[in-house]
């Protein structure tokens, strides 16, 4: 089970109007889900998410890092045993006792001293590296204590059809959210405040960025939860766990870990971040976007066939990085400019993107856009 996080905010909120409430797309966290978030970190934000894949494939899936981490235990065992008895050789010409790897600088010409440097210096220098960058891997895999490990995530949930998945921001969002911006008041003051990633609208959008990326259909349903993290999330072991087995006691729905994002602010107490609740024009509704995935998928299944899918995860990223961008998509001019990136991009590869799409999907463009 997991333990109590440091700096938690024990699930209580501030004292505010019944009036104030989040901007969009944030709302308070329900109380229902206390007994999860009461157990979360105030300097992270979390996004939990059910994978469905089968229990067989998710097998195949953790047997992967699993044989690469017996592996690395196995060359180091390996590296200890050619080793070893050189640095014990050592350890005895340095306390006084002579043996063939005593040498009397004095005694060798110039090459011979650089070339007993050099080799020793690099044995040092390698084996250093293999201790602190990684040696770390299977011990953190097996043993790991800060936010748990995947062999004691597994031995405590076993692999199962639904599974949930919950991942945890990294450094990105506590560097953000401390980070300070000039007050250009009226009094002229230069001092600073922090930044409010919920209520300023230039960082809400970007973190809303960040969120709306890793909460991708495109990422979450087309790779198993063990495949998402990368270098903005991190999967929290000790948080799955503790969801599972509330889950489990029943003290939880399992539905209630679908596509969920939870922050901490000052004012507002625990918040989840609901995407659907941004924009509001045509093509915002949840069946539209169903019709808009199972569009990307037979685009992206198209160009698999034509063995250039590299050229789908090149186009997704190009949106995705736009997006982010300050302005956004939303200009029709800048609309033009990045699909004519797109199409060159797409030309480059001998791929004519409008006709592919109209081929694969069937229309001019996405569903509602």
């Amino acid at each position: 089970m997991a333990t109590k996080r440091t700096g938690k905010a024990s699930g209580s909120r501030k004292s505010t109007d019944s009036n104030n409430n989040p901007p969009v797309p944030f709302k308070r966290a329900p109380d229902s889900l206390e007994p999860f978030y009461d157990q979360l970190s105030t300097r992270h934000v979390y996004i939990a998410h059910i994978d469905t894949k089968p229990a067989s494939f998710k097998r195949k899936i953790f047997s992967v890092p699993v044989l690469m981490n017996i592996g690395v235990v196995f060359l180091f065992a390996l590296r200890i045993w050619y080793i070893g008895p050189f640095y014990y050789l050592l350890l005895q010409s340095a306390l006084g006792t002579a043996n063939e790897t005593t040498f009397v600088a004095k005694d060798l010409a110039w090459s011979q001293l650089a070339s007993v440097i050099f080799r020793r210096g690099f044995t040092f220098m390698l084996d250093l590296i293999l201790c602190v960058f990684v040696w770390p891997w299977p011990i953190e895999f097996c043993f790991g204590t800060t936010h748990g490990n995947p062999v004691g995530w597994r031995m405590q949930v076993g692999f199962r059809d639904k599974e949930i998945y919950v991942r945890r921001s990294r450094s990105w969002y506590s560097s953000t959210k401390t980070s300070t911006i000039k007050d250009d008041s009226a009094s002229g003051s230069n001092g600073t405040t922090k930044l409010d990633l919920v209520n300023d609208d230039d960082a809400r959008r970007l973190l809303v960025a960040h969120i709306s990326q890793a909460t991708s259909p495109l990422l979450t349903q087309q790779k198993t939860g063990y495949l998402t993290m990368d270098g903005n999330w991190d999967l929290d072991w000790n948080l799955m766990v503790l969801a599972t087995h509330l889950v489990d006691k029943k003290e939880l729905a399992l539905e209630a870990f679908t596509s969920l994002t939870l922050l901490h602010h000052d004012d507002y107490g625990w918040l989840i971040a609901d995407l659907k609740m941004l924009g509001g024009g045509p093509g915002r509704g949840s069946g539209d976007d169903d019709i808009r995935r199972q569009q990307v998928f037979k685009f992206r299944d198209a160009l698999a066939a034509l063995g250039k899918e590299d050229l789908f995860y090149r186009w997704i990223e190009i949106i995705q990085f736009e997006a982010t961008r300050p302005g956004g998509l939303g200009d029709a001019d800048r609309q033009a400019e990045v699909a004519k990136q797109v199409r060159d991009v797409f030309q480059e590869k001998g791929v004519d993107f409008d006709q592919l799409w109209a081929d694969s999907v069937g229309t001019d463009g996405l569903h509602g856009m």
